[in-house]
């Protein structure tokens, strides 16, 4: 089975259901989100931010935070990026903590790990292996420092890649985080409630094979996630530089837009 042909079974529609019946839905919603918001994106983010709010409404978004891109050092309280960070979350964008560096650096165990951890992304996939007191620590820090940062309680996460280790989950409950999600799901951590379903729309520019499957997925997904009642869309710096992305994106934005209301992770 395809991947997309996987999808449409799990969302119930199929790529060759009529559009006619496909758009009947109801309290349909949509969440935008930039990801590896770090000072080291400051340009891209600035590009996707533009693109996203002409079309959503300025600031009706999530910026996933990443408190220390990769170890090339921590986001300082009172620094510019901070700075603007906080102007972000006094005009209504959502912070959502990221992970702490987003690189993986653990050993996995599993085979089913190990090859999440290799075939899923280049090696940012944080959160997959580390221990629950590893996970309740890195938790711990960065939304201390993001709290610092924008003066507002974080009560959301999202893991790097969108991947999750055992001890990641456990760690989530502990803490309190309210909201996470995944590729196909968004829930409540403390109490395992499911709070929507369905895949993300997100693009990759890591290749040419990861750019063209990311077109053809953009292209289908307005049929194929019509009748679902949340559409969740996920920006991320790389896509930025890569000009077939970005009116990919542009379009996939404009569809779903339209038909839907725009809303942030807390609205869940």
């Amino acid at each position: 089975m395809s991947s997309i042909a996987a999808i449409a079974k799990n969302t119930g529609t199929s790529t060759g259901e009529p559009l006619s019946r496909i758009g009947e839905a109801s309290a349909r919603r949509l969440a935008v989100s930039i990801h590896d918001v770090a000072p080291g994106f400051e340009g891209e983010v600035d590009r996707l931010m533009a693109l996203a709010g002409s079309i959503t409404g300025e600031h009706r978004l999530a910026m996933l935070v990443v408190p220390d891109h990769w170890r090339g050092g921590a986001i300082q309280t009172g620094s510019p990026f901070a700075r603007q960070l906080r102007c972000w979350s006094d005009t209504g964008v959502e912070m959502i903590l990221h992970g702490w560096s987003h690189r993986d650096d653990a050993s996995h165990e599993g085979w089913k790990n190990r090859l999440r951890a290799k075939h899923m992304t280049a090696g940012e996939g944080e959160f997959l292996g580390l221990s629950r007191m590893e996970a309740h620590a890195r938790l711990t820090r960065g939304r201390a420092l993001l709290e610092d940062i924008i003066g507002k309680p974080v009560t959301a996460f999202i893991a790097p890649a969108w991947l999750y280790g055992d001890g990641a989950r456990e760690a989530l409950g502990e803490c309190g985080f309210s909201i996470a999600e995944d590729h196909m799901r968004v829930w409540n951590p403390m109490t395992g409630e499911r709070l929507a379903q369905g895949p993300v729309i997100s693009w990759a520019s890591r290749s040419r094979t990861r750019i063209a499957s990311s077109l053809l997925f953009a292209t289908v997904a307005p049929a194929l996630l019509a009748r679902q009642p949340l559409v969740r869309i996920a920006l991320h710096p790389g896509d930025a530089t890569v000009p077939s992305l970005m009116r990919s994106i542009e379009k996939t934005l404009q569809h779903f837009a339209q038909h839907r209301e725009v809303v942030r992770y807390a609205d869940l």
